[in-house]
């Protein structure tokens, strides 16, 4: 419990555990859901030590602690009594406009598995790197394990999404694990492969082959492994299911006839009318981001990398990440999150400018930290305790993150997995199976150039440097002493 009196007075100042609807948290922030966030004492929270800022965006309180978010979080469930798996966000999100409950919505569902999302991405990737660099054949044994590890979540996600987006919707998390299993179930998939009986929408966009069908009426079979939107959908008609089950059917069988009422419904009619319908949704979304894309590369790239910090700062990159994995699934790549790649080593550039340049210990002491978490592509310290207060190292890191941006755009760089971050998110570029190819050194010539814009612009416009501040106040307390 080395984070227990932070807790403490995280939890006394949010207006404790009373005014908490739930909790929980990403790479680096608390995220509450407040009964009312105008109890919260806010400028108390700032304070603190361990706390680096507070962010109110998207219809959450969010306190931003840095890299060990995950021991001081744990703290807040113990010294609280908070039961993680008990407070359901279901009726939390219901307030607020319907951007901010959208945003809302998603960093619920996507966030408790983005770290393992990201840790599995990285071992594809290096599998993938491995194999371009001819240090392993497809062949091997050694490959086939790496992929498969990092393989493993991507390909199973509808079930991992059940979990997340049931808690999220105040449903049964083992219903929405059933459903996303499946919509994985081998057999099913397996059919596909076979000679369909006949085809609907014949000539259409929505073309069908029709491989089986369920009491007469036809499934548009499809393949869910890796999708997103489904199971999203699917998960959240199965809560209203569940709990209209709940009111009719006797305590005495609720147990076993509330998920078999549940699955017996939703499951058929995801295969039916939800599975497809969403499938579709998402090729169209697909195909409308990269036609989107496609009207200027350049200009995209300069706008995502430009502003990537700034939507961080409101979490409104929550709003960019199921685009992004919605493009993995349908497309096999994705140029979106690629464009914002260079943004962190802009930022870093930045703080090692501020490092270098200030006089004030503090803020000196502030930037080591910060700078070595953002290599590896975690950038709240660096913009919350760095380079944002100081106004301008925050813009020079956006200039920087906006001309690496548009080097991405310009040169078509895509991503071909949801993986790492910082010096870990490079494999992301590789394509699996093929060589490294001219996009890769265009990463990496946009990373250096976000990284000495953001050093050069932060180092010779400079920024107003706490010292001097202090400086100026010691020597206006002397000449008081002296006069009196």
């Amino acid at each position: 419990m080395k984070y227990e009196q932070l807790a403490k007075d995280i939890l006394e100042n949010v207006g404790g555990t009373e005014n908490i609807n739930s909790v929980f948290h990403c790479i680096t922030r608390l995220r509450f859901k407040l009964k009312d966030e105008k109890i919260a004492n806010t400028d108390k929270i700032k304070s603190l030590d361990g706390v680096v800022s507070v962010i109110q965006s998207g219809g959450q309180y969010q306190v931003v602690i840095g890299n060990n978010v995950p021991d001081v979080y744990k703290a807040v469930l113990e010294v609280g009594g908070i039961n993680p798996e008990g407070s359901s966000d279901a009726d939390s999100g219901s307030g607020g406009n319907i951007f901010n409950r959208f945003i809302d919505m998603i960093s619920g569902v996507f966030t408790p598995v983005l770290g393992v999302l990201a840790a599995t991405g990285m071992i594809k990737g290096f599998a993938a790197a491995f194999l371009a660099f001819g240090w392993l054949t497809a062949e091997s044994g050694t490959y086939q394990i790496l992929y498969a590890i990092g393989d493993c979540l991507f390909y199973f996600f509808p079930i991992f999404l059940g979990y997340t987006a049931s808690k999220k919707f105040g449903g049964n998390i083992f219903i929405g694990m059933a459903i996303g299993a499946a919509l994985v179930y081998p057999t099913l998939a397996g059919i596909l492969t076979g000679k369909p009986e006949y085809v609907l929408f014949a000539g259409t966009i929505f073309e069908s082959p029709i491989h089986v069908t369920f009491l007469g009426i036809p499934v548009i079979l499809m393949s869910y492994s890796s999708s997103v939107i489904p199971i999203i959908i699917a998960t959240w008609f199965a809560s209203k299911v569940e709990k209209l089950a709940r009111k009719v059917i006797p305590d005495v069988i609720k147990t076993f006839i509330v998920p078999f009422v549940t699955l017996l419904i939703v499951v058929p009619l995801t295969f039916m009318v939800i599975g497809p319908i969403a499938t579709w949704a998402g090729q169209l979304l697909g195909a409308g981001t990269i036609w989107v894309y496609d009207l200027s590369p350049v200009i995209a790239g300069l706008i995502l990398g430009g502003f990537w910090q700034v939507f961080v700062i409101f979490g409104l990159h929550w709003g960019l990440i199921p685009i992004a994995i919605n493009n993995l699934t349908q497309l096999h790549y994705d140029p979106i999150l690629a464009m914002s790649f260079g943004a962190s080593f802009a930022q870093i550039g930045a703080v090692l400018a501020v490092m270098l340049k200030t006089k004030n210990q503090k803020l000196k002491s502030l930037s080591v930290p910060a700078f070595i978490s953002g290599i590896f592509g975690v950038t709240e310290p660096a913009i919350y305790g760095v380079t944002l207060p100081l106004k301008k190292p925050f813009i020079m890191s956006c200039i920087g993150g906006a001309v690496a941006g548009g080097i991405i755009g310009f040169s078509e760089v895509k991503s071909y997995i949801m993986g790492g971050l910082g010096i870990f998110g490079f494999p992301n570029f590789i394509k699996p199976g093929s060589p490294v190819d001219s996009t890769m050194w265009a990463v990496v010539i946009a990373v250096i150039v976000a990284f000495i814009l953001g050093f050069i612009l932060t180092y010779v416009i400079g920024f107003k440097d706490p010292a001097n501040a202090e400086a100026k106040t010691e020597d206006v307390s002397r000449e008081n002493r002296n006069t009196y």
